[in-house]
């Protein structure tokens, strides 16, 4: 027999396993998994696409401010001098390509009410601290802005840390407090319309939002838009939600004062992640978290993503499961964890499945044998195209919408377009992305430490227990924005193909303390 028959032989052998009822159940469930998706983002477009209903129907009828409040008279000088005091607090870490112009977002709010930004680093020696203050001194006569040197973290993670002293350094007058993470592009109306909901309702404990991710072409930054985008639904519901982004939230600044719900205990003692940690103490006192459907933002994403850097963002998403406040959020990131875990490798697992049924076809085709092979491999292979065509469609639906949304929202910026976007990298950073998740997932829960901008975090039950800052423990630049963490000038990261980022990958899996954090 030859060689070729050989292949053959076990093509044929690997379809017809695919065809056994366990594997065409995996199949179908493919099939679902892809359709539920497409419901989903299908929803979270309708909820977005009623706000740009709303905005254009209040244009229509004269205003153009919509983008700011759907009604006029909320223009008002008498409504606007009775706006509550807002305090904006910005962890910031490291300097790159998009700071300046999201800081400057920031500051330039349109929000009537009195407000000021509190800027947060841990030390002077950040090259956040200088830019951050060159761009202050350009709005000094403007804005109510200063910068607050937080120090080093002891007993939490650096942002968290950085947050707190923010929160502790606010105005006594306060009546909210805005978190926002420093690659947050707002709208200008954004911070009045979060304040208006809070208002509207005082029974709400933490307004959010997330981010609208744009790719800069590199497989890396797909991954990531990928990875972001089955979150979107959640974010998406204009209401009531369980999920929560540390990016953009708003909360009563008396939450932090009193520390009500031990929110500044619960942060402050061993935590990890702000938003999984007050997600927690929101589920575990059932109080309301709502994200409005305004609060998307636009995230512009590093022009040198590579995939190394994608993985160790990867790798920070998964490490947050293993934190948790109590045994009942314990549970809960367990069951996430997992069905995470299995949805992930059950997307994934029926293409390599397809793939072996259309190899199968192809070979019994150039044979000229097609009445031996049996049609349930294509049937199913085809099933999964049709499902995969209309999930893609309804995630380019509501990209579209969201991008509109945004364009709407922030009419004095450049327009944001869907014309860079590529589809198939798209479809092949779905695979990718949900082919990896497991394996960071599960290097997480052994591994229970993670290089976080240059500084390794321990856990221990659930809570960080040591925090190392070696000299050479981290890299230069971070993942998503590709700052520039250190005062000393860096040499850029290298670019790396895809087969090269994948055999760093390996290597990180086998060395985890030497490679977890590559440029």
């Amino acid at each position: 027999m030859s060689a070729l028959d050989s292949v053959d032989s076990i093509v044929v052998a690997a379809s017809r396993a695919c065809l056994s009822p366990l594997a065409i159940f995996i199949q179908i469930q493919g099939c679902v998994i892809c359709l539920a998706l497409a419901l989903g983002w299908a929803f979270a477009a309708y909820v977005r696409n009623r706000e740009m209903k709303q905005m254009k129907n209040s244009m229509k009828q004269g205003n153009s401010f919509a983008f700011l409040y759907h009604d006029m008279d909320k223009l008002e000088h008498s409504n606007q001098v009775d706006l509550p005091r807002v305090s904006v607090v910005m962890p910031l870490k490291g300097f790159g390509e998009h700071n300046l112009h999201n800081w400057r977002t920031q500051i330039t709010t349109l929000y009537g009410g009195p407000v000021e930004f509190l800027f947060v680093v841990e030390s002077t020696e950040d090259p956040a601290y200088h830019a951050i203050s060159m761009l202050l001194k350009d709005f000094q006569d403007e804005v109510d802005a200063k910068v607050v040197i937080a120090g080093y973290s002891t007993t939490c993670s650096q942002k968290i840390h950085n947050q707190l002293v923010g929160a502790d350094k606010m105005h006594k007058d306060s009546k909210y407090i805005l978190f926002l993470d420093d690659d947050v592009r707002l709208h200008p109306g954004t911070i009045g319309a979060l304040t208006a909901e809070m208002v509207k309702n005082p029974e709400i404990f933490i307004q959010t939002g997330y981010p609208l991710d744009l790719p800069s072409g590199s497989l890396g930054s797909y991954c990531i838009y990928e990875y972001h985008m089955p979150c979107s639904m959640g974010f998406a519901t204009g209401g009531k939600t369980f999920f929560l982004w540390g990016g953009c939230m708003m909360m009563h600044a008396d939450d932090f004062r009193l520390d009500r719900f031990g929110v500044v205990s619960e942060l402050r003692d061993g935590g990890y992640s702000d938003d999984m940690t007050l997600a927690a103490i929101a589920g575990a006192h059932k109080s309301l978290i709502t994200s409005p459907p305004v609060a998307v933002f636009p995230h512009p994403l590093a022009s040198d993503l590579s995939f190394g850097r994608y993985w160790n963002y990867l790798r920070k998403q998964t490490f947050v499961l293993e934190s948790y406040v109590s045994n009942v959020n314990w549970i809960m990131n367990k069951a996430l964890f997992s069905s995470h875990c299995y949805l992930s490798w059950g997307f994934v697992m029926p293409y390599f499945m397809a793939m072996t049924h259309i190899a199968a076809a192809v070979r019994f085709h150039s044979r000229g044998d097609e009445g031996v092979y049996p049609s349930g491999g294509l049937i199913l292979a085809g099933c999964l195209a049709v499902c995969t065509v209309i999930e893609l469609l309804s995630m380019w639906n509501l990209t579209k919408i969201e991008v509109q949304l945004c364009n709407m929202l922030s009419p004095e910026a450049s327009p944001l377009s869907l014309a860079s976007f590529n589809w198939c990298l798209i479809f092949l950073a779905m695979l990718v992305d949900n082919f990896l998740y497991p394996i960071s997932a599960f290097r997480s829960h052994f591994s229970q430490s993670i290089n976080w901008s240059g500084i390794r975090y321990y856990l221990k039950d659930g809570k960080i227990s040591k925090i190392d800052r070696g000299k050479d423990i981290g890299p230069k630049y971070t993942d998503l924005s590709g700052k520039h963490l250190y005062g000393r000038k860096g040499s850029p990261p290298k670019s790396s193909s895809f087969m090269g980022s994948l055999a760093r990958i390996v290597n990180q899996w086998w060395t985890p303390k030497k490679y977890d954090s590559l440029d």
